[in-house]
């Protein structure tokens, strides 16, 4: 007893100083970064959260006549040198949160089909996740775990991910736009053993901010309280999607990929990617 005690209060220490370091390195700092895939740049406001930054700009009148929308493929524009099976991980999370936020009020229609709004996204720049630190945090949070004392990630090694993304109109015209950067934080993205696993565990993020700019039509940074959907959580958990377009970007990972973050496993081992790819 007297030894489990002085365990617990070993981690305890241990836990409030790294807790001290969340003001020092609480999260990987991106730089939003302009690149070369809209169709224009101008007209955009910053804007952001605690967490994220964002310039963006929507036409709201357009976007919200709008009622079908087509996903074209995410791409990459020079991100530094990844395994090309990791990076097509991230960008088809990033399609697949995309379709999901999508589908709360658009209906999302195949590559071939016509549509009021195409969308599409490009990554401007992935900070690569350092895996031995990766590894280190997770293995320390598991060592705490088994004394019930939660341990934050380590404030070193964050990776993190900008991207730019727009809405065109039937009439070609650029309807909404958006640049967004976000680094992993130590409190909240659990670390993952791949130089990718922070740009893979935002890529949700980064969906679910768009798609809520384009699906009310407004800045998606100045609503406070955001409950996610039925067809949202269906989805999440490994559900089918809310329409069968989605399915070309194959289903979540659900259950098991949250036990995977949790071992700090690489995406690879639970999402399997694009239906074509399965």
């Amino acid at each position: 007893m007297t030894f489990r005690f002085q365990l617990r209060e070993t981690c305890a220490r241990a836990t409030l100083c790294i807790a001290l370091c969340v003001s020092i390195a609480s999260c990987a700092s991106v730089p939003l970064r302009q690149g070369t895939s809209l169709g224009s740049y101008e007209g955009m406001a910053k804007s952001g959260g605690t967490q994220t930054k964002a310039k963006l700009r929507v036409d709201s009148g357009s976007v919200l006549t709008a009622k079908t929308v087509r996903i074209m493929p995410t791409s990459a524009q020079t991100v530094g040198t990844f395994d090309p099976k990791d990076l097509a991980l991230v960008d088809n999370a990033i399609d697949r949160s995309l379709c999901t936020s999508l589908s709360d009020r658009f209906k999302v229609v195949a590559a071939d089909q016509p549509a009021d709004l195409v969308v599409h996204a490009t990554i401007t720049d992935i900070v690569a996740t350092n895996k031995l630190a990766a590894a280190t945090s997770t293995v320390a949070s598991l060592g705490a775990s088994v004394v019930s004392v939660p341990m934050p990630r380590l404030p070193i090694g964050l990776g993190g991910m900008a991207i730019e993304a727009e809405a065109v109109g039937q009439d070609g015209s650029q309807k909404a736009a958006m640049l967004w950067s976000r680094g992993a934080n130590m409190l909240t993205t659990k670390a993952r053993v791949s130089t990718v696993g922070d740009a893979y565990s935002l890529s949700s993020a980064f969906g679910s901010d768009f798609g809520r700019m384009l699906v009310k039509g407004q800045d998606p940074f100045k609503e406070t309280v955001v409950m996610p959907s039925m067809q949202k959580i269906k989805a999440s958990l490994g559900g089918n999607p809310k329409y069968e377009a989605c399915k070309a970007f194959g289903s979540a990972p659900g259950i098991k990929g949250a036990v995977a973050g949790q071992l700090g496993l690489p995406p690879g081992w639970t999402d399997k990617g694009a239906a074509a790819r399965q």
